[in-house]
């Protein structure tokens, strides 16, 4: 019998929202079973104390002059950094310093001060991250497997595709027929400032509590695992004389606009006439 994997869970500069968002695992009595959490800033466990462990949790963002546990924060994580085996940043302030401050490995779009020791780490971005995620990465960890990462140090298994992919909104951004907040049918992204085009998750495809998704429940994907998270004009897509500033990942932007072009001069019948549908149902019920 394998013994359990201890976790040690630091919150840094942090909402705690991505601590919340793991509580929301349905399993986490199975959990619990193979892994020991020996410091978590909202689960019982013991008063924090440096001891031995094997993964360290860091939730938040590095900021000078911070105090943690009568610590300087950036000290206290050099030190449990150094005792262990495997570090995972947890959500984009962690990654990427989100609105607080610097990430482990990267401070915005710079190099942070943990960059260096980039072998060790193991990258979760999102605000919060799905808790899944972080689930796939712990199991993992504890079986000893592999765990592939992309070129930012997180797993590809999550980060492979957009969160673009698998939206149900995927035919509407085909014909470029658009939509505002709240709305059931058509796409975010002219209307809206959807990022889903430029943002790597699996969102759409792995749903939040197996149910839902930002584009499913009419709200555009606000980009939320990327280093540029949040950016200037949320809600906004950038044009040029009426033309994207930017194309959605993996697309030329020659090959996007001719595209763009051909679906703007054509019909889709069977689209149109569902959107007429929802507008009618929707006056109605207004009425």
């Amino acid at each position: 019998m394998h013994s359990k994997l201890k976790v040690l869970w630091i919150d840094a500069v942090s909402c705690n929202g991505c601590s919340h968002s793991f509580l929301n695992y349905p399993y986490l009595e199975d959990l619990f079973e193979k892994i020991e959490f020996i410091y978590h800033p909202i689960l019982e466990s013991e008063e924090f104390k440096i001891t031995d462990f094997d993964i360290l949790i860091v939730e938040g963002a590095l900021k000078d002059n911070f105090l943690r546990f009568d610590f300087d924060l950036k000290q206290l994580i050099k030190v449990l950094f150094n005792k262990a085996k495997k570090v995972i940043a947890l959500g984009t302030c962690a990654v990427y310093g989100g609105m607080f401050g610097e990430g482990l490995m990267f401070d915005k779009e710079k190099e942070g001060i943990f960059h260096k020791y980039k072998n060790k780490i193991i990258n979760i971005s999102g605000c919060p991250i799905h808790y899944d995620w972080l689930i796939y990465v712990l199991e993992m960890l504890s079986q000893n497997k592999n765990i592939i990462l992309d070129e930012e140090n997180r797993p590809v298994e999550i980060y492979s595709f957009t969160s673009h992919s698998g939206c149900n909104r995927n035919e509407y951004f085909e014909w470029k027929i658009d939509a505002k907040w709240g709305e059931k049918e058509g796409c975010l992204f002219y209307e809206s400032g959807c990022q889903g085009p430029f943002t790597h998750s699996n969102c759409n495809r792995n749903l939040w509590n197996e149910i839902n998704s930002k584009p499913r429940a009419g709200m555009p994907c606000f980009g939320c695992t990327e280093k540029t998270f949040p950016k200037v004009g949320l809600f906004e897509t950038e044009t040029f004389m009426g033309v994207p500033a930017n194309v959605p990942l993996g697309a030329t932007k020659r090959g996007y606009l001719t595209l763009a072009g051909i679906a703007k001069s054509l019909t889709n019948e069977r689209l149109e006439k569902k959107l007429f549908r929802y507008k009618n149902e929707k006056n109605n019920f207004k009425n």
